[in-house]
């Protein structure tokens, strides 16, 4: 086991790794930017570092610096948390080099499973319910004839990349061109990779994810799964766990689906396989993301099992001691996302400092943060300040926990996006279940034409 991990990330996911390792008696060193000085994942790590400036290119993207750091401290694993580093496969081999360990599954195997190209047709082969749609057109001429072949809408996605960038709904052949162009475009400037694929646009749809712990020795366990179809420019705002949409038998198919998925490429650490499930309840592989998931604390609240616990044991090189004969859904969890931004002015995001805050409590009630009293929002990252989640016997009694929690969560300073949470919890669509990921802009459409015809 290591004795000290550096935690390559900031905000509720360092301080989340913090706490798992203090948990297991592991030394940890924080990284920093300047605008993050005052930040509680730097007072809460044993170590902590500046890496450069406020950018998360000068400081948290800054391979050199954190690999410095890790040296520096004597670290002998990094956990990249999600996002930033966290699937950035040059980082891993530069880890491998400064031979620390990271807390991940291999370079070739993000490369691997990034080129979302490559992993439809590995996951073809492997035998798992892919979408329709094409491989990789450059030429633009052949695109639009094949686009033909596929129908009308469909999706013109990034090869690289993720968070909904890159991508065009394209609903007629006049539009193709442009759509094509800009997709391109887009994923060149953001992932320095320009292309693209096409895939059937399938709707209305869920978006369901599969939960999988993979070690060293081709053992898999799936710990179920998440809904996430409540979104808002494909940024999800609420995932629950289990999905309402999925029945035991349908349940047991998708779960074998993902075991097939990650024995078919021999993942190696945590692991999710994200799926499109259709009003038949056909379901589709999407892509699968080699890091820690946001949303990883509902199946935690349901399952038991601590997800940042086993990444690090698998990474160590222990062997999965849980079975899929042993693993039990126990009640419903649900997860809001808190964002530092308005609602009310087109979620324009807020920065400022925090006068007062008062956190919710109570049996399986949880809040991942890193906010405090008195503590500067700063302007430079991602808004998303922190994660509410609560678990409870039944799906109804946990809508009603979590409407009961974010009613008492009170963040003073920065505008926030807590009653907005408490108006789709109790949006009959939600409480249905039925709701799918066009739910967070149909509700829009509606509220829009209610305000014209008030």
């Amino acid at each position: 086991m290591f004795s000290k991990i550096l935690i390559a990330n900031r905000g509720e996911i360092a301080v989340r790794i913090i706490r798992a390792c203090r948990e297991m008696g592991i030394s940890t060193v924080a990284v920093y930017s300047q605008a993050d000085k005052d930040a509680l994942h730097v007072s809460m790590a044993d170590e902590s570092y500046c890496i450069g400036g406020a950018q998360v290119s000068d400081s948290y993207l800054n391979m050199a610096a954190i690999l410095e750091a890790a040296v520096v401290s004597g670290a002998q694993a990094i956990h990249p948390g999600y996002g930033l580093l966290s699937e950035n496969a040059k980082f891993v081999s530069l880890c491998k080099k400064c031979n620390i360990e990271f807390i991940g599954p291999s370079a070739e195997m993000i490369e691997k499973l990034g080129d979302k190209d490559e992993a439809r047709k590995t996951m073809r082969a492997a035998g798992v319910p892919v979408t329709p749609g094409s491989d990789v057109i450059d030429d633009i001429a052949l695109a639009r004839e094949k686009a033909k072949e596929i129908g009308f809408p469909l999706l013109v996605k990034a090869r690289s990349g993720g968070g909904g960038r890159g991508i065009r709904r394209v609903d007629r052949i006049a539009d193709f061109d442009n759509a094509f162009l800009s997709a391109k475009a887009e994923a060149q400037s953001a992932f320095g990779d320009g292309a693209v694929y096409m895939e059937k646009y399938i709707t209305p749809v869920k978006h369901i994810e599969m939960q999988l712990l993979c070690d060293k020795y081709g053992n898999v366990v799936c710990l179920g799964e998440r809904e996430c179809s409540v979104q808002r420019k494909n940024q999800k705002l609420i995932e629950e766990c289990p999905s309402p949409a999925i029945s035991p038998e349908l349940r047991e198919k998708m779960m074998d689906a993902a075991v097939k998925a990650a024995k078919a490429v021999n993942y190696e650490n945590a692991g999710t396989v994200e799926f499109l499930l259709d009003k038949d309840k056909n379901f589709y592989f999407m892509e699968m993301n080699t890091r820690l998931q946001v949303e990883h604390p509902v199946t935690e609240m349901v399952v038991g099992i601590d997800i940042v616990h086993w990444m690090i044991r698998i990474a160590s090189g222990a062997k999965l001691t849980v079975t899929q004969d042993r693993i039990y859904m126990h009640g419903n969890a649900i997860e809001c996302r808190i964002n530092a931004e308005d609602p009310e002015r087109n979620f324009l995001p807020s920065c400022g400092t925090l006068d007062f805050i008062h956190i919710p409590g109570g049996p399986c009630v949880r809040f991942d943060t890193a906010i405090y009293q008195n503590y500067t929002v700063p302007p430079y990252y991602d808004s998303m300040i922190g994660k509410l989640i609560v678990q409870a016997r039944s799906r109804e009694l946990a809508i009603r926990k979590m409407k009961m929690a974010l009613s008492e969560l009170t963040i003073n300073g920065i505008q926030h996006n807590r009653n907005l949470h408490i108006d789709i919890l109790s949006d009959p669509e939600f409480v249905s279940g039925e709701y799918t990921t066009s739910f967070m802009q149909e509700r829009q459409e509606k509220l829009e034409k209610k305000k014209e015809q008030n």
